[in-house]
């Protein structure tokens, strides 16, 4: 079942990266000329802000696509695993940053309120995303350190017999 479920997550993963890799090539030039009318900064500040959201996006993907590596290698309690995990907290962090900047660009303008309001929403649960990340890796890192124990304590008994 788990070989399954890793093998669905990788398929999702893959199509993922393949769709956010069509919007940045496709859509944002599109959204680009789109926003012809509207304030230079505006527009360039919207669009970068969206491309580089898609960009914490893919990073997260690669990071949990490694992440499942270690799990199918059976090394997803080890130290390894920390600088994926940090990345994707980083990233969640940098994602949430970005969508409360696209807040403020749409604030001043025509936008209604309700939709900025929304946004800044989306920022808020963004970065509580990323805090939940930040308590599962404190989980990580109790059970790498009691796996650490596990195998000491073996490695004694072993000594001992």
């Amino acid at each position: 079942m788990a070989r399954l479920a890793t093998a669905a997550l990788r398929l999702v993963i893959a199509i993922a990266l393949l769709g956010s890799l069509g919007v940045q090539t496709v859509m944002m030039p599109v959204v680009w000329h789109d926003l012809e009318g509207t304030d230079n900064w505006v527009r360039t500040a919207f669009v970068v802000s969206v491309t580089l959201g898609i960009v914490t996006l893919q990073v997260i993907a690669l990071c949990i696509w490694r992440l499942l590596t270690l799990v199918r290698r059976g090394e997803a309690l080890s130290r390894s695993a920390f600088p994926y995990v940090d990345t994707v907290i980083g990233s969640l962090f940098a994602g949430a940053v970005l969508m409360g900047s696209i807040a403020f660009v749409l604030a001043p303008g025509a936008t209604p309120p309700g939709i900025v309001g929304l946004v800044c929403g989306a920022a808020l649960v963004i970065g509580g995303v990323a805090l939940v990340v930040l308590v599962q890796r404190t989980l990580l890192a109790q059970a790498v350190a009691q796996n650490a124990e596990v195998q000491e304590l073996r490695t004694e008994l072993n000594e001992v017999i």
